[in-house]
């Protein structure tokens, strides 16, 4: 059945005129007054709908029952991911939230051939925000994963740390994807956190000293194994092992 995401107030037995996202997305899929449609809002679970009426550019709906469903994996993942080349990350984003990752924070690290700020950094956050919706909508996700603004890597730590020390007693495991000797394994170190949050570096990885930096603010180093894997599939991979295995 076709999902769209409803990001207006849902009310079981009203009437709404879809967004108008939502409603192109309707019009190409040629759907017609009786047909079926699930809407979510994004704040958990899901509604029945009906189309009611199509206009030329407007279209009504029928809210049905809400549906307490749920898809979310039982641990958070956070991903903090040094920004890949091209479009690498519109494609990192898309399988992040299929595969269940909680939130997404871009970062730009030393090695990072994309530097992202003020007007720009804000039209791409709304790019990969708009990416993760329509994830969801294909996925059967009801809790939409925020993208959030890209940062330099050094401030993102700092809010970190910033935020760590406001709440000491502030949950989850934070570690950095390392090829280091003495890594932990990825599943091992993340072992009876509700909540992860995984930094990771751009192509050719995080610099040495910004590993350092990470270490110092409290990040563990982590494992994938002796493979040197691409950022985006090492990013995957993390998210994949936290999100479908526990430990």
């Amino acid at each position: 059945m076709p999902r769209f995401h409803c990001p207006v107030p849902l009310r079981a037995g009203s009437q709404i005129e879809l967004p108008a996202t939502a409603a192109r997305h309707v019009q190409v899929l040629r759907l017609q007054p009786g047909d079926a449609l699930t809407l979510f809002d994004g704040s958990g679970g899901q509604w029945s709908a009906t189309v009611a009426r199509m206009g030329r550019a407007e279209v009504l709906v029928d809210i049905g029952q809400h549906q307490a469903i749920e898809r979310e994996a039982a641990r958070a993942v956070h991903l903090v991911v040094g920004m890949p080349a091209n479009e690498r990350m519109d494609w990192l984003v898309e399988k992040a939230t299929e595969l269940g990752a909680a939130s997404i924070q871009p970062v730009a690290a030393a090695r990072s051939v994309i530097k992202l700020s003020g007007e720009r950094a804000a039209r791409r956050q709304g790019h990969w925000q708009a990416i993760a919706v329509a994830a969801c909508e294909q996925c059967g996700r009801n809790r939409i994963p925020t993208v959030h603004a890209p940062l330099p890597l050094a401030d993102w730590l700092r809010q970190q740390a910033a935020q760590a020390g406001a709440d000491s007693t502030a949950p989850g495991a934070r570690l950095v994807l390392s090829l280091q000797a003495g890594s932990q394994p990825l599943l091992h170190a993340a072992a009876g956190a509700a909540a992860v949050w995984v930094l990771h570096g751009p192509e050719g990885g995080l610099a040495p000293q910004e590993e350092q930096t990470a270490l110092a603010h409290g990040f563990a180093p982590a494992s994938l194994g002796a493979r040197v894997l691409r950022a985006e599939t090492a990013a995957l991979a993390a998210v994949s092992v936290l999100t479908l295995a526990t430990l």
